[in-house]
């Protein structure tokens, strides 16, 4: 299960006056859960809400303030396996426009 192109702005980064102003993280996640039950049975209580994963992602990258990718992916990652029906987690974040053109980007990956 996937949720691609989340738009999140907030506050991070290295740099001198970087984390003072929001800006924005492109955020892709994907988890793995077992889709057997929901694959038969259509109901949704039988797997994860979509709009569950992208409320998440954009709650924890919302509030965080760190200065590295890496850490945030880490704690979106962190939260969506407090779920115990998310077996692993892949994050990538990507923060668009600070290279002339080119965006940066990290991927987590991380399995309970």
């Amino acid at each position: 299960m996937a949720v691609r192109g989340i738009r999140v702005w907030g506050r991070g980064g290295v740099e001198p006056g970087e984390s003072e102003v929001p800006q924005p993280f492109d955020i892709d996640v994907e988890i793995e859960i077992d889709l057997e039950r929901s694959s038969h049975t259509d109901e949704i209580a039988d797997t994860l809400d979509y709009r569950w994963l992208h409320g998440t992602v954009v709650d924890v990258a919302s509030r965080s303030h760190f200065r590295l990718l890496e850490r945030l992916a880490q704690e979106i990652a962190r939260t969506l396996l407090h779920e115990q029906r998310v077996a692993a987690a892949t994050v990538t974040i990507a923060k668009p426009g600070i290279l002339a053109g080119a965006t940066p980007s990290v991927t987590i990956r991380r399995r309970r």
